[in-house]
């Protein structure tokens, strides 16, 4: 697997390869509506060229890894951070960070912001061993405005 993973821009047409993805990762939050193909077409739409994903080219581009990333002009943003496991730790998950954070530093944005969910031991780990920092100083709080937007963790 070393060497075979490339990291690239994602586009609508990776929505099938990064929906089974998530759909395999333990502790993803998945929402109906923000997550159908719709939405990421809308998301991608509305920040152009900042996503990725991370393709095996030894197994026919599987896609292996994804972020959503955007900006508000002032600050970006990183959705669904995910590596598949039997990739992890093979430097994949910080390439692609990498990547986002090159790509909004471009857009002139000078800060990236991410929710990890507390009970996300691997993320959690993740992120800590790359440098961020967990704001102790602020509460994450969300105001839903569609009901129909559901929401369904992975617990497998």
């Amino acid at each position: 697997m070393e060497g075979s993973v490339k990291i690239r821009e994602m586009t609508l047409g990776d929505y099938p390869g990064v929906r089974a993805l998530w759909e395999s990762i333990k502790g993803m939050a998945i929402r109906s509506m923000d997550d159908s193909e719709e939405g990421v077409k809308r998301f991608l739409e509305r920040n152009p060229g900042t996503s990725v994903v991370a393709v095996d080219q030894k197994k026919d581009d599987m896609i292996v890894g994804a972020i959503l990333c955007g900006n508000d002009g002032r600050e970006g943003r990183l959705y669904h951070v995910c590596v598949a496991e039997a990739y992890r730790r093979q430097g994949i998950g910080r390439q692609m960070v990498t990547e986002c954070a090159d790509k909004l530093k471009k857009l002139k944005v000078n800060k990236i912001s991410l929710v990890a969910f507390s009970d996300n031991n691997v993320g959690n780990e993740f992120w800590h061993d790359t440098g961020w920092r967990d704001r102790g100083d602020c509460n994450c709080y969300d105001l839903v405005l569609n009901e129909n937007n559901l929401i369904r963790m992975n617990r497998e």
